[in-house]
């Protein structure tokens, strides 16, 4: 949950929306794009569908990644990420790592979360689609993103050890430290290649942990 102050810094850069349709997703956005819903009953008693929709395609380090929000298909709202979108009976927060979407949850004002739902069509759609078909395969290939990206950053830290503990001054006072496992080129290709996959498949699952998958970052 993002905090207080967070939170009312977002609600600062929200910007009113143009009422422009929102566009189907097309397969050849899945790597690009990330969709979700969420029904809400409103005062009235009405149910209405909200969508957010953020294009990964977009330039994150230049801060131009927004997320849109849509009511029944008809842009209200849009805010640069990470995002604070009013909805009733609560908001929506919206942030990203650097493999995609780490949250997009309705939070009511009265504190409680509630995921949004991916478009059956997005990548985020298919994976959570995949869980509910083979729930113990899918628990397993969690398993197994969490346990390659925490492998990732124990050879990490002891790499770093080892690179530091070369420094004269270090050296000198501590002594140098030899890794147990030292990795060349090919080595450590691998394990980049492995912890990327590991980490968008958490995002695809909109799974975050600052120390594992910031690591992999």
């Amino acid at each position: 949950m993002f905090g207080e102050r967070r939170r009312r810094k977002a609600l600062r850069r929200v910007e009113p929306g143009d009422g422009r349709a929102l566009k189907r997703f097309r397969w050849w956005q899945l790597p690009f794009r990330a969709l979700l819903h969420l029904r809400l009953t409103e005062a009235d008693g009405t149910v209405a569908v909200y969508s957010v929709d953020v294009r990964h395609g977009q330039n994150q380090s230049s801060g131009e990644v927004r997320a849109d929000l849509y009511r029944e298909g008809l842009r209200q709202a849009r805010c640069r990420l990470p995002a604070v979108l009013p909805v009733p009976g609560g908001h929506v927060e919206v942030a990203m790592s650097g493999f995609g979407l780490k949250r997009c949850h309705y939070v009511t004002d009265g504190g409680d979360e509630h995921q949004l739902t991916p478009d059956p069509a997005s990548a985020e759609g298919r994976r959570a689609r995949f869980d509910r078909r083979h729930p113990a395969l899918s628990r397993g290939v969690g398993w197994l993103s969490a346990a390659v990206l925490g492998v990732a950053l124990v050879l990490l830290l002891l790499q770093t050890a080892g690179t530091v503990s070369e420094a004269e001054p270090v050296a000198r006072h501590l002594g140098t430290f030899t890794p147990p496992v030292r990795l060349g080129w090919w080595g450590n290709g691998a394990v980049a290649v492995t912890s990327l996959a590991a980490a968008t498949e958490r995002a695809l699952r909109l799974r975050h942990h600052r120390l594992l998958d910031g690591a992999a970052g």
